[in-house]
């Protein structure tokens, strides 16, 4: 049984998911459904998300941000098979994937024709996550669409580790789902391009990166320059 309870509203619906709460996934997969953006907790740090193939919801993803509408923002799916329907895979192996996901990285493939092409229109290549937190990934998988997803922030500040560091964009967000306060760094995900084959190229480093280069270096893979 999926325990998620909700406990405050305050205007916008609070939520506390330490556990897993089938109503609280509901919630959730509504709101997106509704092309509501909603605040709510990664394995990296916490983030706001909505259903990728909506134009509106994007729309109103970038200007929550205030973000330059030709930065690129990464989508996050539920499970790791699901990561091939969105971009091309045939670069890498499952055991390379299976090696990486679910985890701390974003991973960067050339993009699905099935793939919204009003997110990012002008880039060819789609940055894709399977965060390690129960919570997204249920979200995802109910949704059955990728969710668009970037850090809990205005652009250029500081990321958040507990929802009451964003609470100043709580207003512009359809829920707030709070999963307690993040025990880690402010380190978002290592971005990684595995665009070409037997290759890797490091865009950004963040959590767990020496753990990450090692695996894809046991597993035959060059790393390379972008």
């Amino acid at each position: 049984m999926l325990k998620f309870p909700l406990i405050v509203d305050l205007g916008l619906q609070v939520a506390r998911c330490i556990t897993r709460d089938s109503e609280c996934v509901r919630t959730a997969v509504r709101l997106l459904k509704n092309g509501e953006v909603i605040g709510l907790p990664t394995d990296t740090i916490y983030g706001i998300a909505c259903d990728a193939q909506n134009d509106v919801a994007l729309s109103r993803l970038y200007t929550i941000k205030s973000r330059d509408c030709k930065k690129p923002i990464a989508i996050c799916v539920g499970r790791v098979e699901d990561v091939s329907l969105w971009g091309n895979t045939r670069t890498v192996t499952n055991d390379v994937l299976n090696d990486l996901l679910p985890g701390p990285v974003t991973l960067l493939f050339d993009r699905s024709n099935r793939l919204n092409r009003n997110l990012n229109p002008d880039v060819e290549k789609v940055g894709i996550r399977v965060p390690d937190h129960p919570f997204i990934q249920i979200v995802a998988n109910e949704l059955g669409r990728p969710l668009a997803l970037t850090s809990a922030n205005i652009s250029n500040e500081p990321s958040s580790l507990a929802v009451e560091e964003f609470d100043a964009i709580w207003k512009h967000l359809g829920a707030v789902f709070d999963g307690g306060r993040l025990e880690n760094d402010r380190l978002g995900s290592t971005i990684l391009d595995l665009s070409v084959g037997g290759r890797f190229a490091v865009v950004r480093e963040g959590q767990a990166a020496c753990e990450t280069y090692a695996k894809l270096t046991k597993r035959g893979l060059l790393r390379c320059s972008r």
